[in-house]
């Protein structure tokens, strides 16, 4: 691979992990990207080697959110496997799935996460609901389930659904929804990476750098949040992510698989 391909997608994963510590989203930016860049490769590929950049950007957020956020680990705990197991079964479908059927889907998905992240600038000021504790884990149950197992064929905008999930239907304030949102985010990235290890799908002279370029991106975004707040990165990251599925979408359309 040339210097210039590693070079902007090192680039492209340092902003991914910049943006997604400050408003969540860093997907949009890293999985368009990939797919234009390296075209030469299967789609699953290129997705399964993006889990691991993906796990490095979330565990340095993960880390931050264990200092300060006391967990359910029981309910958690049960979270974080089913997430896991239904990411591994949605990588083991994109695993089989055809590139030329893949992409303009990945194309729709993107465009629909992309308006989602944007229209959802605010959420877990309000909202609590008081579920049983049976109600409790066939909620959480489900959300993993079915959220794990879209991380693990899709990807982009996950992390953000499971933030909007434990505020809505489980009643979770926006701290702790966020922080027990990234450990949930953990295991499905985790469940993909086992799936394509074991398959020999990642691409590691890609995927190291990326995972760098994604935790410094990370850090970076983070002190920035603090001191300047969203306003300005939702105005970087909305010019970024036209931009790639701009071209993502010339890819689609305009380019022969």
């Amino acid at each position: 691979m040339d210097a210039i391909t590693l070079t902007l997608l090192c680039t492209a994963a340092f902003a991914a992990g910049f943006v997604d510590a400050i408003v969540g989203g860093g997907g949009l930016i890293q999985t368009p990207s990939a797919l234009v860049l390296l075209p030469q490769y299967p789609v699953s590929t290129v997705i399964g080697s993006l889990k691991i950049p993906a796990f490095s950007g979330t565990a340095f957020a993960a880390r931050q959110y264990l200092r300060r956020v006391k967990m359910n680990w029981r309910i958690l705990g049960l979270m974080c496997i089913t997430a896991f197991t239904a990411a591994f079964l949605g990588s083991m479908l994109l695993s089989v799935v055809s590139n030329r059927f893949m992409k303009p889907v990945i194309f729709v998905i993107l465009i629909l996460v992309a308006v989602y992240t944007y229209a959802k600038k605010d959420f877990g000021q309000h909202t609590q609901r008081n579920h049983s504790p049976k109600a409790m884990l066939w909620y959480s149950l489900l959300i993993s389930s079915v959220i794990g197992f879209y991380d693990g064929f899709i990807g982009p905008g996950a992390g953000s659904f499971l933030v909007l999930a434990f505020i809505s239907i489980l009643g979770f304030d926006f701290l702790h929804a966020s922080a027990n949102a990234k450990m949930v985010n953990l295991s499905t990235n985790f469940g993909s990476i086992v799936f394509f290890l074991v398959k020999g799908s990642i691409l590691w002279t890609v995927t190291i750098p990326m995972a760098i370029s994604n935790a410094v991106g990370g850090m970076v975004g983070a002190r920035l949040a603090l001191s300047k707040g969203n306003r300005f990165i939702r105005i970087f990251f909305l010019l970024v992510v036209t931009a790639t599925l701009l071209r993502f979408g010339y890819d689609v359309f305009f380019r022969k698989a």
